[in-house]
């Protein structure tokens, strides 16, 4: 079954409300898109999180990367800002 909730928006919330609504929301459309596109941007960002920290955990990785940027460095061309 559907539940109703009731808010309180402030200026910022009816002006994005205002928006979803003329791109032929209803309200209650808009605000479970809202919600949808909201929760989503979370589960990227606690997804990215985990993965960054799954990421620096792997010392073999972190062993394998900085190893890589020294080799790098060592063929790198030097900057001459003065040419």
């Amino acid at each position: 079954m559907a539940r109703t909730i009731q808010a309180r928006l402030d200026d910022r919330s009816e002006d994005d409300l205002a928006l979803l609504r003329n791109e032929g929301c209803t309200d209650s459309e808009a605000i479970r898109l809202a919600l949808r596109e909201a929760a989503e941007r979370r589960r990227r960002r606690s997804a990215l999180r985990a993965e960054v920290a799954a990421l620096a955990a792997d010392h073999a990785d972190r062993a394998e990367a900085l190893r890589i940027r020294a080799e790098m460095d060592e063929i790198a061309v030097i900057w001459d800002e003065s040419e």
